[in-house]
């Protein structure tokens, strides 16, 4: 669907596919697991980037705004995304971008920039108050009106579209596992959860205890009230967001030769990691069904 389709823009290859993992090392532990493949919704707007740009984009064209501003760090996938969506439905995007400029682009950066997204630095200390009304009114003047879009995208209305996902699983799963950078796909998750099931986020990044009270405040901004079915597993961040380590290196391969999967370094990978470590430690009680989020 077009930009100009009543605002509402949409992708095609939704719902995205769910795949049996079979992999020996699950089978002392009677564990169940399958990958829901929000990968491969799209090429340029990966399944959790797009649920959470889809109400937004409705809401900033029903707004009349043409022009989207977001900010990220120089790997950030909802940077990537966000130029591409924009590029999609009609919309010019500005990306704020923590840190120095540094050249040659990155392939994120790169990526952006292809998709027509104009790319501005803050230095850390200003980036850290970007959601002040003092460095918000300057980036407006010099840009102009603006919808704009927080860090990695998560707000009220990307939680509403995140929870969509729960809408396209069978009921026989116990726990489900998730990426987490800012928190809004797992939010989104465990307020669409039916039942006594349960949300696992794996943060990305180095400190992601605050991550908690984010999930929290998000469902209160979409819901109005927040869940309990959910944690925040802050074990595996492999150094800090966009770390990754000899070993990270060693389970993507081997995953890859295992499945035919090169699970996304920066995310999923950590995600995956973090949850073999918790199958062989007897974390989940044999007979458990686990989906895995892929995105």
């Amino acid at each position: 669907m077009s930009s100009g389709e009543g605002g509402k823009a949409c992708l095609a290859n939704l719902p995205s596919p769910l795949e049996e993992l079979h992999d020996e090392r699950l089978v002392p532990h009677g564990v169940h697991l399958r990958l829901k493949r929000d990968d491969l919704v799209d090429p340029e707007i990966p399944g959790n980037k797009w649920r959470k740009l889809r109400y937004n984009l409705q809401a900033a064209r029903q707004e009349g705004f043409s022009r989207l501003l977001t900010f990220g760090g120089a790997f950030s996938n909802h940077i990537r995304a966000t130029a591409a969506a924009g590029h999609r439905f009609g919309f010019e995007t500005i990306g704020v971008i923590r840190g120095e400029e540094h050249h040659p682009l990155n392939d994120s950066l790169a990526a952006a920039v292809e998709r027509g997204m104009t790319l501005t630095y803050l230095d850390r200390a200003t980036y850290r108050r970007k959601t002040e009304p003092e460095v918000l009114a300057a980036l407006e003047h010099r840009f102009g009106a603006c919808y704009v879009l927080p860090e990695g995208g998560s707000n009220g209305l990307a939680v509403r579209g995140t929870a969509e996902l729960v809408g396209e699983l069978p009921a026989d799963f116990d726990v489900i596992c998730c990426a987490t950078g800012t928190g809004g796909t797992l939010a989104g998750i465990a307020a669409g959860l039916p039942g006594p099931r349960h949300a696992l986020g794996f943060a990305v990044l180095k400190g992601g205890e605050f991550l908690a009270d984010e999930v929290r405040r998000l469902q209160q901004e979409a819901y109005g009230v927040a869940t309990a079915n959910w944690s925040v597993e802050t074990g595996f961040h492999f150094g800090g967001y966009a770390k990754h380590t000899s070993a990270l290196d060693s389970f993507i391969a081997d995953f890859d030769e295992r499945h035919g999967i090169t699970p996304d370094r920066v995310y999923e990978a950590k995600m995956l990691y973090g949850l073999f470590a918790r199958i062989e430690a007897g974390d989940f009680a044999r007979g458990t069904r686990i989906i895995a989020v892929l995105s």
